[in-house]
């Protein structure tokens, strides 16, 4: 007898729904299992068959063809244990599939017949949706992540018993599918883990780029000596931001989950992600791939921010591998036999000390670096992504007095006047494939970045005094377009671009500073 039921396989952001067939025929009591399986699921026979017996059910004394289609496909993970098991009991006749309207099953199972959760549960939902699929078998510990779409008939499972069941409830039409609500939303922000833009004392220059930089979701430098704030307020640039729109939402979720790094019982995530790896990060880890091709930092980032704390001190060829999804917002993640492509569009912060010993730009300090130390220190980010960076900010340690003084607004204050500039973006934008001012191709500059006389006087004079590139002579537009939305301004102004020429002056011709 054949049985059907569906599962799905992680592949990118979307993967591949995968039919399961299970045949039952005369021979030597097995299991086989076909159709290019991993050793997770290989492994899967020996579980599902002392699973089955555990949960009260009588295991078939049978040869047993386990076929996983398309064959073309990798086959990876746990995830198939629970398809497996209910296509063995339902070729044994011990449950009735449904052969109409066949399920998708997900779900890693224990000895005891328990259902453990597994990754990439929301991607399997939405890529099981798009094929018309109603049913989906999930871990209970899954669930809340499965109904994060509003779609389908979603069903909790904690044990492989519990599944027989509802699959008999369903064939009967007895069954009655409780649907997620879903979690009221959290009172706190990301102040809550990243802290308050009150916490920084001092740093008004900062303060102000951090304000453009998050209006307008602009790549920022900070670099200056040890101890001087830049960690502190890289990580408060992430509470500036708007809360994650429902298709962001969506996408970030899927990626964390398929990484699984989602937490259990957690729905869509509403705050954008951020992100800050380690220099000793590897090259999988930071752009992604790997045995099983999973997301990696840059993926983690999407719509939220990747901190790169210290990057003199990443490997060359791993900073350099960060213009691809700088430039274009994804990455093609290349493995033998396979490609993948997961989204990447962040918003890049990194800091730097500005000189090797650290002590350039310290007032009590004498730096002992020679110029040319200095220059191969800065060369090691390379100039072709430092060009990427809009915003470059020296950062002065403060006084003691600044230290002591009162505090400055807080996220929230900054985050509701970076509003209104949210609000313009939105519309400008409205029906494009881009949302930010940062996003605007080369192309379309001007299209958007319609500048007064005198604007355009002051622009052209940079451009030839500081002899700017291209690629930094749009950098200084688009900034001047967001500063030119926080004033609510149609037209960029002067003194719009030249606050945007002073945000990006930094590391051209002259790589270092020093403070007067």
């Amino acid at each position: 007898m054949l049985a059907v039921v569906l599962s799905h396989a992680p592949l990118g952001i979307q993967g591949e729904v995968v039919s399961v067939e299970v045949d039952l025929r005369r021979g030597l009591p097995g299991i086989d299992v076909v159709g290019l399986p991993d050793g997770a699921v290989r492994e899967a026979k020996e579980r599902v068959r002392v699973a089955i017996r555990n949960s009260g059910f009588k295991f078939p004394a049978d040869r047993i063809l386990v076929n996983l289609a398309p064959a073309g496909i990798k086959k990876i993970g746990a995830s198939f244990d629970l398809p497996i098991a209910l296509g063995v009991l339902g070729a044994a006749g011990q449950v009735s599939l449904p052969r109409d309207a066949v399920p998708m099953i997900l779900g890693e199972l224990n000895l005891s017949g328990g259902v453990r959760p597994v990754r990439g549960v929301l991607s399997a939902v939405g890529a099981g949706l798009r094929r018309g699929i109603k049913d989906f078998f999930v871990p209970k510990e899954n669930h809340v992540e499965a109904c994060a779409l509003n779609e389908g008939r979603i069903w909790g499972v904690a044990s492989l018993r519990e599944a027989v069941q509802r699959m008999a409830e369903i064939e009967r039409g007895s069954a009655h599918c409780a649907r997620f609500e879903g979690h009221p939303a959290p009172e706190h922000g990301l102040e809550e883990t990243l802290g308050d833009m009150a916490d920084i004392r001092g740093h008004e220059l900062l303060k102000r780029a951090l304000e453009i930089a998050a209006a307008g979701r602009h790549n920022l430098f900070l670099f200056g000596p040890p101890g001087s704030g830049k960690t502190m307020a890289a990580k408060r640039l992430a509470t500036l931001l708007p809360p994650l729109e429902r298709e962001e939402a969506l996408a970030v979720t899927q990626i964390h989950s398929i990484a699984g790094l989602l937490p259990r019982d957690m729905g869509l995530l509403r705050h954008r992600p951020f992100r800050m790896p380690h220099h000793s990060a590897s090259g999988e880890g930071l752009i992604g791939g790997g045995r099983w091709v999973v997301p990696g930092e840059v993926s983690l980032a999407h719509a939220g921010v990747l901190f790169l704390d210290e990057a003199p001190e990443f490997r060359q060829n791993l900073l350099q591998s960060l213009r691809e999804p700088v430039e274009e917002g994804q990455v093609n993640v290349v493995r033998v036999g396979r490609s993948v492509r997961y989204p990447a569009d962040f918003q890049l912060v990194m800091a730097s000390n500005s000189c090797p010993c650290g002590n350039l730009g310290r007032p009590d300090r004498a730096c002992v670096c020679s110029s040319h130390e200095v220059q191969c220190y800065w060369k090691r980010m390379g100039s072709a992504l430092l060009d990427r960076i809009d915003i470059r900010v020296p950062v002065k340690p403060v006084s003691i007095e600044e230290m002591l003084g009162r505090k400055g607004e807080s996220s929230r204050q900054i985050r509701d006047r970076a509003e209104g500039a949210f609000r313009i973006q939105r519309e400008r934008f409205r029906g494009l494939s881009y949302r930010w001012n940062s996003r605007i191709p080369p192309g379309k500059i001007m299209d958007f970045c319609s500048l007064s006389p005198d604007a355009s006087g002051a622009l052209t004079r940079a451009v030839s005094r500081l002899s700017l590139s291209s690629r930094a002579c749009h950098s200084i537009l688009k900034v001047g377009r967001t500063i030119a939305d926080l004033k609510g301004s149609d037209e960029i102004l002067k003194e719009h671009i030249l606050e945007a020429v002073q945000h990006r002056r930094f590391g051209e011709e002259d790589p270092f500073w020093e403070c007067s």
